[in-house]
């Protein structure tokens, strides 16, 4: 069996695209994915699954979100493997790590163009530091995320790639319950 993660883009955010994660969890299992458990009420769930196709999977999950919810949300998916990689390859300073919710990930949903990363870099109005590695981007919020105007639709216009944000303690507490599966 594969354990992933699925990490849905832009639900319960500011009272939109509500879904509860009962509802959630429940249209995951009927798919005929496993052990199905979600975190936070973001829209990150977590499974496992005999598929081997964990993008065909993603296609499913986004079809039946629209069919049952009503919604066109994009989905990120990260096998285990996937997701523990990303801690070994950020490169945030150890005096950053100390500031996590300054620290975001960036789950992409393909690999960046790196002149389009570059780009983004340039174009960016704030001082926030970005650095790409796989499928990923590492983002640190120098004045914290809550006025930054560096946001999923600016990442995702500058990238052509669709994309979904996890701060590090998220991602801390994801690579934990998935580390749960293996036991």
């Amino acid at each position: 069996m594969t354990v992933a993660v699925s990490l849905l883009r832009g639900i319960n955010v500011g009272g939109r695209n509500k879904i509860r994660m009962a509802d959630l969890r429940e249209l995951y299992r009927g798919l005929g994915l496993c052990n199905v458990q979600s975190l936070l009420q973001s829209g990150n769930v977590l499974f496992e699954t005999a598929e081997t196709d964990l993008a065909g999977v993603g296609r499913e999950l986004e079809a039946a979100i629209r069919d049952d919810f009503g919604l066109d949300i994009h989905i990120i998916l990260r096998s285990t493997a996937d997701f523990g990689e990303i801690f070994g390859r950020h490169q945030f300073s150890a005096a950053q790590l100390g500031e996590p919710r300054k620290i975001a990930v960036v789950f992409l949903s393909d690999l960046a163009d790196s002149a389009a990363v570059d780009r983004l870099r340039e174009s960016n109005p704030g001082r926030e530091i970005i650095h790409a590695d796989g499928r990923e981007l590492y983002i640190y919020y120098t004045d914290g995320m809550a006025r930054s105007k560096l946001d999923s639709s600016r990442i995702e216009r500058a990238l052509g790639l669709h994309s979904t944000a996890r701060n590090w303690n998220t991602c801390t507490r994801i690579s934990t319950l998935l580390a749960e599966y293996e036991t």
